[in-house]
């Protein structure tokens, strides 16, 4: 009786052996590298020694499996050998009790082992791989170090079975926007991140793709100073546009000087020397309407002499638009009230439900307006960026008031155009019901 029991405790301790080799196996390999950074930056020593065993995953497998094996041979003599005898003999009333006996041995045995030795410590695993990695990192030093003759050898024939199968052993380690913003998903799902975190990050990644123009204010909207007009008409103009800096030019805005501040025209004034614009105009950083976003904002820190207001050139030199630092930073948080309000391009929402929208209402907020995931059509090609140019494209030519154009699920009324530029569209959304139909 007694040296029942004894192999009853050598099972389940082998089978709880499984159970931790298991864990461990799974927590390692799921590690994210920067959740373990961390910990190293920290000075966990354990961190070190998750990021050794995952230099050689093949080598730290073969060490697992070894054990686990070793283990599976020892459960499976223990219980079918030693335990189905006695419990044979308890049993002898019943006719077949000896493979009965086997029988219910192996069951239970299989039992414990795929809910203690896999399921369990599995679940563990994923649900805290990094503190369960660092847990088990020495034991699994330890044990990598005393079967390395044999773990080398398996190691070295997977290898050499992957290579003639011609699969390439590799990590894959690159992490993707795709992937990121799933996380990110996950992480506002669970509550761990606020809906304007997520929309901030997202933004991030639309400026690395998107060119300056998407956030630029147009050519034909731009508010200047012209030196061959009269100062009451600048003045007006200052003080009517409501704006704190403006490009500077004489004649043609391509012919421009640089810029000027509205606080550096006020200090001018009020000063005692005689007013003289040309010595409060700036510079202004020029870059091309090719130019993205993203790298923008690096242009921008590098070349700090610059005035914090932006001229996008064409390839001829002439001027296409002007970016300032509340565009990008609305790039970055979406609209902010209150900032040059009455200029943004507006999206209205009508009682029948149809929507009034600006043309130059960007194309990417759009999308998201209807959260519509494909590509709109020519999208690429063209690189238009405004619900005006996509019109465009999609016409081919300058349309006339009440035209109307279908494009899948959308319906687009040209409701008013301003000399050639599309100045007010009535779009109809068929919902995706409708596209599939």
């Amino acid at each position: 009786m007694i040296g029942t029991t004894l192999e009853i405790i050598i099972i389940i301790v082998l089978v709880i052996l499984t159970g931790y080799l298991s864990m461990a196996e799974l927590a390692v390999v799921s590690v994210r590298k920067a959740k373990m950074q961390k910990y190293l930056e920290e000075g966990n020593k354990n961190a070190q020694i998750v990021f050794d065993l995952l230099e050689d995953p093949n080598e730290f497998l073969s060490t697992v499996q070894i054990g686990i094996s070793l283990i599976g041979v020892l459960t499976g003599a223990f219980g079918g050998v030693t335990l189905a005898k006695p419990l044979a003999k308890m049993i002898s009333f019943i006719p077949y009790s000896e493979p009965i006996s086997v029988a219910i041995v192996v069951i239970v045995t299989t039992y414990l082992t795929l809910v203690v030795g896999e399921i369990v410590p599995k679940v563990i695993a994923l649900n805290e791989p990094e503190k369960v990695s660092l847990k088990v990192a020495k034991s699994m030093l330890i044990l990598s170090k005393i079967s390395k003759p044999v773990s080398f050898v398996l190691a070295k024939s997977s290898s050499f079975l992957l290579w003639l199968m011609r699969v390439e052993n590799r990590q894959n380690n690159t992490v993707t926007e795709e992937e990121i913003t799933l996380m990110i998903k996950e992480g506002r799902e669970d509550g761990t991140i606020e809906q304007e975190e997520e929309d901030i990050i997202k933004r991030v990644f639309k400026l690395d793709d998107n060119k300056v123009e998407s956030i630029m204010t147009p050519r034909n909207e731009i508010i200047w100073i012209d030196l061959e007009d009269d100062k009451e008409v600048n003045k007006v103009k200052i003080i009517e546009s409501k704006r704190s800096i403006f490009p500077i030019a004489s004649g043609e805005l391509d012919d421009f000087i640089g810029v000027v501040q509205a606080k550096d025209i006020l200090s001018a004034l009020f000063g005692k020397e005689e007013f003289d614009i040309h010595k409060i105009v700036k510079e202004p950083l020029v870059v091309s309407e090719h130019l993205e976003t993203l790298e923008l904002l690096r242009e921008l820190k590098e070349n700090k002499e610059y005035v914090h207001m932006v001229l996008v050139v064409d390839e001829f030199g002439s001027v296409e638009g002007l970016i300032t630092l509340n565009d990008l930073l609305e790039g970055l948080v979406g609209d902010i009230p209150g900032i040059d309000e009455e200029d943004e391009p507006q999206a209205m929402q009508r009682e029948d439900g149809t929507w009034l929208i600006d043309g130059r209402y960007p194309i990417d907020r759009f999308k998201e307006l209807f959260d519509f995931k494909d590509k709109l059509p020519d999208e690429d090609e063209d690189n238009y960026t405004t619900l005006a140019g996509f019109i465009l494209s999609l016409s081919g030519t300058i349309p006339n008031e009440n035209d109307k154009y279908e494009c899948g699920r959308f319906i687009f009324e040209i409701i008013d155009i301003d000399g050639h530029q599309i100045d007010k569209v009535l779009v109809t959304d068929l919902g995706p019901e409708e596209t599939e139909e």
